[in-house]
């Protein structure tokens, strides 16, 4: 299993719009290679991730933000959800540039990411249901389970921002819900 080693580097005000357009592309690279340029996963704005779901992942106070580095060169990124009183945590989102795909870099960036936070009792994440690749790397590489999948038979207990219904483009519908409990 390859294990590139990389840096986590806490994301700088200056680099938020890089951030936010890096993570758009690698996002829409993964629905464009399941489904084409004709996919109603891709929004009215041509994202399968929004500018503001991006923008209230940053900006929760009880996330970290984190540029991945690969020999000074920025290749992805990850926000984490920390819960320092359950340590029951949450990726948020991970992506790496899809030209650095099948390098280790996820993988190194997820094993970074544990380091960082030693004391999580649980990690989870979600991802969609067409992205074979991020399903994969979760199961098969970093040890997740999945614990649910939410279509129109299920949905999760809460809505993935509590203040607002997810819009119809986004959200928890066909989604794998995994979780990796360390402890």
């Amino acid at each position: 299993m390859k294990n590139t080693k990389v840096e986590l580097i806490p994301l700088t005000a200056d680099d938020r719009e890089q951030f936010i357009w890096d993570n758009q592309c690698s996002f829409k690279y993964g629905a464009l290679q399941a489904f084409g340029e004709s996919d109603d996963h891709i929004d009215g704005d041509g994202e399968v991730i929004s500018r503001k779901t991006i923008e209230r992942a940053i900006d929760d106070p009880q996330n970290e933000t984190y540029r991945i580095v690969v020999d000074g060169k920025k290749v992805g990124g990850v926000i984490l959800k920390i819960d320092r009183e359950t340590n029951h945590n949450h990726l948020e989102i991970l992506f790496t540039s899809p030209k650095e795909h099948a390098k280790g870099i996820g993988y190194g960036a997820w094993l970074a990411v544990e380091a960082l936070h030693p004391e999580t009792k649980v990690w989870e994440t979600c991802t969609p249901y067409f992205e074979k690749r991020n399903i994969h790397f979760y199961v098969n590489k970093c040890g997740f389970q999945i614990d649910q999948f939410w279509c129109k038979h299920f949905q999760p207990e809460h809505e993935m921002f509590e203040d607002e219904k997810h819009a119809p483009d986004e959200g928890p519908d066909e989604m794998f819900r995994l979780i990796k409990v360390m402890r």
